[in-house]
Formats: C-alpha cells, sequence, structure tokens
C-alpha cells in the first residue's frame, strides 16, 4: 500500500473527534464514510460539519462553491459493514476503552482487505494492547489528532510493538497530505509526546497552587503570557538552545530538586472528582464557569487557532 494508493477512508465516530478527521479527509478530496451508532449520532456529526465549514468559509479557509463538494464527499453509516466497504484507511475515534476497541477492531479487520491500514485516534492506549485483538497487526497504528483537531495541526504517529515501518511511512504521508503536522514516535509510550508534557506541566502548575506559591489564576496568566507565546515558535529544547544550555544547565542544578515528583494525581483534582466538579461540563472545577464564560473563552480559542492556520497556509513547516 502506497499513500497514492489511498482513495476510500472509512471514519469511525461522529463525536468532538470523529466530526473533525471526517472533515479534514473530505476537504482534501477523499471519499469518507463515517460511521454513528444511529441516525442520530450521523446527524449530530453532521451538523458539528456543517458548523465547521461556516467558520472556515468565514475565515477564508474554504470558498463557498467548495463546502457541497466536500459535503458531498461523505456518506453517513449506522453499520460497520457499511462503512468499511472499500475502505483503504480506517480511522477510529471511538471510546476509550480497551475491550470496547479491541472489538470493534476484530470486526473491521474481517470486512477489510489485507492492505487496509487501521489507525486509532486514541489519546493514550497502547496500540500494541489494543492490536492484540488482531490478525495483521502490522497494518495497525496510532494516528492521534489533538483537539479540536479541525483546528490544531499536529498528528501523533505512534507505532505499536508489531507495527510496521511501511504503515507508519505511509500513515505520515496521508496525514501530510490532509494539511497536518505529523510527528512519528520512535516507540510507543505511555501518554506519547504531547500527554507527557501537558500532564508535566499541569503537575507543577497544581503544586504551586497548592504549596501556596502563587493563585491558579496567577498560574494561568504566567503561562499565557510567556511560555505559552513562545513555545508556538520554539519547542522546549529549541528555546534551551536559544538561552544556552549553560545556563539551563545551572537552573536545573537548583531548582529540579524543588519541583513536583508525585506520583500521583494531586490532592486539588482527588478533592475535586470527589466532588463532582470536573471543570467547564459540570459548571465548577478549577474555575466557576458560565454560560457566558465559557462560550467566550472558547471563541477566544477558535479565533486564535484559526489565526495559526491562517498563517500556516503561507509557512513551510
Amino acid at each position: 500500500m502506497k499513500t497514492e494508493d489511498i482513495k476510500n477512508i472509512c471514519n469511525l465516530g461522529t463525536g468532538t473527534m470523529g466530526f473533525g478527521t471526517t472533515l479534514l479527509f473530505a476537504k482534501k478530496g477523499y471519499n469518507v464514510r463515517m460511521f454513528g451508532r444511529s441516525d442520530a449520532s450521523v446527524e449530530r456529526g453532521f451538523h458539528s460539519i456543517k458548523a465547521t465549514l461556516e467558520t472556515y468559509k468565514e475565515n477564508q479557509l474554504v470558498t463557498e462553491e467548495e463546502i457541497p463538494e466536500i459535503l458531498g464527499r461523505i456518506k453517513g453509516c449506522t453499520t460497520i459493514e457499511e462503512a468499511v466497504q472499500n475502505a483503504d484507511f480506517v480511522i477510529e475515534s471511538i471510546a476509550e476503552d480497551l475491550a470496547i476497541k479491541r472489538e470493534v477492531w476484530k470486526k473491521v479487520e474481517s470486512l477489510s482487505g489485507p492492505d487496509t491500514i487501521f489507525a486509532t485516534n486514541t489519546s493514550g492506549l497502547s496500540p500494541t494492547d489494543i492490536a492484540e485483538a488482531l490478525t495483521r497487526k502490522n497494518k495497525f497504528v496510532v494516528a492521534h489528532f489533538w483537539n479540536p483537531p479541525h483546528l490544531v495541526p499536529l498528528v501523533e504517529i505512534v507505532p505499536g510493538k508489531y507495527t510496521s515501518q511501511e504503515t507508519v511511512d505511509v500513515t505520515w504521508k496521508l496525514i501530510e497530505k490532509i494539511g497536518k503536522k505529523p510527528v512519528a514516535l520512535k516507540r510507543e509510550a505511555l501518554g506519547f509526546i504531547g500527554n507527557r508534557l501537558q500532564l508535566a506541566l499541569l503537575r507543577e502548575a497544581l503544586y504551586i497552587v497548592e504549596s501556596g506559591i502563587a493563585t491558579q489564576e496567577a498560574v494561568d496568566t504566567a503561562v499565557k503570557y510567556s511560555i505559552g507565546r513562545r513555545l508556538s515558535t520554539t519547542g522546549p529544547l529549541e528555546t534551551a538552545d536559544l538561552g544556552g544550555l549553560d545556563i539551563f544547565h545551572n537552573i536545573a542544578a537548583y531548582l529540579y530538586a524543588d519541583l513536583c515528583d508525585a506520583k500521583e494525581p494531586s490532592e486539588l483534582l482527588k478533592k475535586a472528582m470527589k466532588e463532582g466538579n470536573l471543570g467547564a461540563k459540570t459548571g465548577t472545577g478549577l474555575y466557576d464557569w458560565t454560560p457566558d464564560g465559557l462560550q467566550k473563552i472558547k471563541k477566544t480559542r477558535e479565533n486564535i487557532l484559526i489565526e495559526w492556520l491562517q498563517k500556516d497556509k503561507s509557512m513551510t513547516f
């Protein structure tokens, strides 16, 4: 299988990630069969796709004429049998449950051709563990799109124990072809790259608040107006080189011993979980969220990410 041979995409899932990946493939000219468990879920997927296309249009990321063409490439399906038909590449964004994923992938493999590539959009489950349900384990790989997938360029490609290099290479080229920015891990690791870094930052941020060093508002402001802006241009290793490795070495020599190295979730997170305060989706978490406040921050995030997409169009990664 070569990237050029891929014409038909099967997309399993219609939620936040599923509708986004469906749109990305259809936008780049691929025929996509989008699977949802019911007519209602398929309809929700199409509703989200249409709303996103309107946002794209308002920001000159698609034209009015392109929208019906993109939608015409997408077919909603409520059975896996129909969704997998003639698929060259299958991308899955269903529940983060190992047993469920194994069951679905076993069925997908039984309905697929010998050259079909299987990709899971899991954000943390082991590709080796998921692939245990398969015969063609060499064809299975993680393609982890970051949320929201229609706005964030990164896709982490993670091989399992049995994944062939050809599968990694073809997936990489396909991800590039749909306009995303792939990074490939040399081997699988819990949390991949992004979530390992994200959770390391979160652990220290929560520790600073718990230790009484600063308020949560101060922590978030410090990140947004310093490293948050810089990291969009230079990654942590590039930043260290630019700042001078001798300086970073000297800071690390005295600071590492004082940083949080907890092996369990923080007490702040445990308390929030116990009280059912799960963040924006429950109205209260580390912050209190009103509908207006939530809408405002989501819109601000969307606008900034769209600005980056517009810049990306004129940049070479």
